[in-house]
């Protein structure tokens, strides 16, 4: 039990970050900690003690097996993870071409 509430401590750190700071790149690294805070959860919800990989044989009893899906929803979330990731940089990149700042607020102030 005390793993999830880890679990949930490193999704709320995520959250703060994006929520608080005012760097984006900052906001860039909260996203991601946050996102990986939820693969951990779906891996830890899949965990079984003592539990076998899904490959079927005649001597491995279907009852202590580990379930696939998690897993499979972990690889496609860090793969799609990946892609939103490169995107949010080269849009901060773009921002701090024009710019010149990484700070939300100047950016804000420098309307026109």
């Amino acid at each position: 039990m005390i793993i999830y509430l880890l679990c949930l401590l490193l999704f709320s750190l995520g959250i703060y970050c994006v929520l608080r700071k005012r760097n984006i790149i900052k906001i860039i690294v909260g996203i991601i900690i946050s996102e990986y805070a939820v693969n951990l959860f779906f891996i830890l919800v899949a965990y079984r003690k003592g539990g076998r990989s899904p490959i079927f044989s005649p001597d491995s009893a279907i009852l202590n097996m580990v379930d696939a899906l998690p897993q499979a929803v972990v690889l496609t979330s860090i793969v799609i993870g990946l892609a939103t990731t490169a995107l949010l940089i080269a849009i901060a990149m773009r921002i701090y071409g024009k710019h010149r700042t990484f700070d939300i607020t100047r950016i804000n102030e420098l309307n026109g």
